[in-house]
């Protein structure tokens, strides 16, 4: 599979989540907008309403608070005290809407309005036909019954909620039919990835054995040279076969956790990889002591082998691959080309590379944080650009519950 069949993967990966993130934030946006609009239509139009009402009630109150005024007129002065009722309280302004009397509790008027809110008191005004005791408008002051509020409210918010509901199942209907030609391409791909290395599986290892049946010592300096390159190249094949069974058959395989002689693995994972930085010219300098860790053998084959590949990888020609082992971490070092200091923290990022001039999936690195966090261990990341990298892998002396917990 060639690395821009690679890059058509990540990017379709990544296009479908980005394409579900925008569409569900807009969708979202869109929805909470909607049902924001809608509820402040519904409270004016309930608070107009409320209005109204009152309106049509401090209306008749009005015209039967001005008979009263008008006997008061007729019989000022034998007849001083002011009109009240207990329904509503009131006050009277003359033309130039100079205050006559009031028993209004909030004294904030607005002669311009017929009805308005004042505080919590709603005022309706009056305009007098006939100026009686010298009175151009009349206000009538009443409570508020703020019912109406609450019942709205609950209303808004038991709407509200069925319709999120309801606008969530067609989200959830829309993004589905949004996403299934990404997920059809996606699905085809990963049938794609499974058919092939399973196809790979039996003429790799059919090459490798037969290579190692060979006997070179009866073969020219010229056909040693073209059998180690045939060598290499299957090697490389063998190890993307296994990175790619490992990422699509990984999460199937029951994990068969025993103590592991690290020191063993590790000579024996150097000698797989020798011809391979031979071929470029690489010395590995090994300072190994004993030491193990109970894991699944291929998860921890699967570390070691990519962090070596990727030493071997990104590593100048005629250079060194620094292998130390101590009874609580391991760490692995190049002499390569480094990675720069704003990569160094998405280095485990699945199809992330150093750089686009080295071939590859970019899943090594992912697979090995992937096993380090399944088991509890911890792995850092140093590097200088131009002059390498260095991971090193922290481990307890005894691991056995680390897993489990």
């Amino acid at each position: 599979m060639s690395a821009s069949k690679n890059r058509d993967i990540s990017l379709l990966l990544h296009n479908e989540k980005q394409s579900l993130r925008r569409f569900l934030a807009l969708y979202i946006f869109l929805v909470l907008v909607l049902i924001s609009l809608l509820s402040i239509f519904y409270y004016q139009s309930q608070e107009k309403l409320m209005f109204s009402n009152q309106r049509t009630v401090l209306s008749g109150y009005a015209t039967e608070f001005v008979k009263k005024l008008k006997i008061l007129h007729h019989y000022f002065p034998a007849r001083y005290k002011y009109p009240r009722d207990d329904r509503f309280k009131s006050a009277i302004y003359d033309i130039e809407r100079v205050l006559i009397f009031s028993t209004l509790d909030n004294n904030s008027t607005n002669l311009d309005k017929v009805i308005y809110r004042a505080g919590d008191k709603i005022h309706f005004v009056k305009y007098l036909d006939d100026y009686y005791l010298g009175a151009m408008y009349l206000i009538l002051e009443i409570d508020e019954d703020r019912s109406w509020y609450r019942d709205t409210i609950l209303h808004i918010l038991a709407l509200g909620t069925i319709m999120l509901i309801v606008l969530g199942i067609f989200g959830l209907f829309f993004v589905n039919l949004f996403l299934k030609p990404m997920k059809n391409s996606i699905e085809l791909l990963d049938n794609f990835i499974k058919d092939t290395t399973h196809e790979l599986n039996t003429p790799i290892s059919a090459i490798l054995a037969n290579i190692e049946m060979m006997d070179q010592s009866v073969m020219s300096e010229k056909n040693i040279k073209k059998l180690s390159r045939i060598n290499i190249a299957a090697k490389t094949v063998s190890h993307l076969y296994q990175d790619l069974t490992y990422l699509v058959l990984g999460h199937q395989r029951v994990s068969k956790d025993e103590m592991i002689d690290l020191k063993a693995l590790i000579l024996n994972r150097v000698d797989y990889f020798y011809i391979l930085a031979k071929s470029k010219k690489i010395l590995f300098d090994l300072d190994l002591e004993e030491a193990s860790l109970f894991i699944d053998p291929v998860k921890i084959a699967r570390m070691v082998d990519n962090l070596i590949s990727n030493a071997i990888k990104y590593n100048k020609r005629n250079g060194q691959i620094k292998i130390v082992l101590r009874d609580n971490y391991f760490v692995i070092s190049d002499t390569g080309i480094g990675i720069k200091s704003e990569k160094i923290n998405s280095v485990f990022d699945r199809y992330s590379r150093f750089t686009s001039s080295v071939g590859g999936f970019g899943i090594g690195l992912n697979i090995v944080k992937s096993i380090a966090d399944e088991y509890g261990l911890k792995i850092t990341v140093s590097s200088k650009l131009g002059e390498g990298t260095t991971f090193r892998v922290d481990f307890p002396k005894d691991n056995r519950d680390e897993k489990s917990n």
